[in-house]
């Protein structure tokens, strides 16, 4: 079968215009420290998708949202978290809590799509903390400034600081942009965010974990010597890590009984762990996006690993850390993968590979993935990525992904 590409190549750029492009993102984004080690990680070309495309990627993704939100609530079962592989900590906090599931600022998610010989596929959901606001919002930006025919797919920092504000109010006190403060990357998207949430009235404070405290009736949040009340708390922090704090009274309030709205809760850990999957049959949520999009998933006990059809990963890993795929993972360190997802499965599993669409750059071929947002279960905008490796990881490049403009102007208006 002859397989349309949905991709139309937008360059490479010049240099002269990929400098420009990269001070832009330094100087407008808070794209500071623009590479991985020695490689750029602002791609030297963009992507345009057709519009069936983007509707295609936005019904699927704005599925996939709903049928998350549905499954989290019956996974709250405490029985499962041990097969989902939640840290023992946590596990703790959702059995003996007694009282509700925080609610929701707003909930944001970003799904990952891949074009493959079999349609779109799914790698896996960040439903606990997406990254990537400034790459997907200020790329696209700059790059669509000279094509007046397209625009970038959505906005999804600004729909997550709309959705914000029409749960939280402004005058009854401060946003925490709670991130971890040692990771430069981590404040760049925070302050993405906060430019964003001052456009919308509010204030909003870049903050550690710890400097939030849970007050009578409120959450609080200890800045430069002074504690201001919390309207909303927004995290960039994995809740997977929230357990290294120095007490369960510093983060438990994020799955149990905070009197303040957060974004994301706690609970999104729960669609979170990559070992969700294994438990689809034993729930009564229905999930036809998720078993249509998501390649098999298996324990590693119950998959011959060793196998190249096989990809092995960690059940809560990120930005493609720890990833054993054959021809993208150097042969002696993808062994010692299926060794450990072997001797730990439980903190590990077995995803059958699935056979990307490169895209022809200059007759270079680029594996991309699509990550899709959803604010709310909306579809909210793409960060694209790519790789000239099968692995879209962290030394991946930061791709602008346009589409033609909406009728009646550019959308996303803020």
């Amino acid at each position: 079968a002859v397989v349309t590409t949905p991709f139309r190549v937008l360059g490479p750029f010049e240099p002269a215009e990929h400098r420009r492009l990269r001070r832009r993102m330094m100087f407008d984004a808070f794209k500071w420290d623009p590479q991985v080690g020695d490689t750029c990680t602002i791609g030297r070309f963009a992507l345009a998708i057709r519009d069936e495309t983007w509707n295609e990627l936005a019904r699927s993704a704005e599925a996939l949202a709903a049928e998350s939100l549905a499954a989290e609530k019956e996974l709250r079962r405490p029985e499962w978290h041990g097969e989902l592989g939640l840290p023992r900590a946590i596990r703790r906090v959702l059995r003996d809590g007694k009282e509700e599931f925080p609610s929701a600022a707003a909930r944001v998610i970003r799904f990952d799509f891949h074009h493959t010989v079999d349609g779109w596929r799914i790698s896996e959901a960040n439903t606990d903390v997406p990254g990537g606001f400034n790459e997907a919002e200020g790329l696209a930006e700059h790059v669509a400034r000279p094509h007046p025919d397209l625009e970038p797919c959505g906005l999804p920092a600004v729909d997550l600081a709309r959705a914000l504000a029409a749960a939280a109010d402004p005058s009854a006190g401060v946003v925490a942009l709670v991130h971890a403060t040692a990771y430069t990357d981590d404040l760049q998207v925070m302050l993405h965010l906060e430019r964003r949430l001052r456009e919308r009235g509010f204030t909003a404070l870049p903050a550690a974990p710890d400097h939030l405290r849970h007050a009578p009736g409120r959450l609080e949040l200890l800045h430069e010597g002074r504690v201001h009340p919390l309207c909303a708390a927004v995290r960039f922090f994995p809740a997977d890590w929230l357990p290294n704090l120095s007490g369960r009274e510093q983060w438990d309030f994020w799955f149990r009984g905070s009197p303040t709205p957060l974004c994301n809760p706690g609970a999104a850990l729960l669609t979170q762990a990559k070992r969700f999957p294994l438990l689809w049959d034993r729930m009564d949520t229905p999930l036809p996006a998720w078993r249509r999009l998501l390649p098999e998933t298996r324990d590693p006990r119950d998959a011959p690993v060793a196998s190249d059809e096989w990809v092995v990963k960690p059940n809560l890993g990120r930005v493609g850390e720890g990833v054993g795929l054959a021809g993208a993972t150097p042969a002696k360190a993808l062994a010692a993968l299926r060794r450990e997802a072997g001797r730990h499965p439980r903190a590990w599993v077995a995803q059958r590979r699935f056979d990307n669409l490169p895209v022809a750059v200059e007759g270079v071929p680029w594996t991309v993935c699509l990550g899709v947002y959803t604010v709310n279960g909306r579809a909210a905008g793409v960060y694209g990525r790519a790789s000239p490796s099968p692995l879209v990881a962290a030394t991946a490049c930061d791709v602008a992904i346009l589409k033609s403009v909406s009728p009646g102007g550019p959308s996303n208006e803020r």
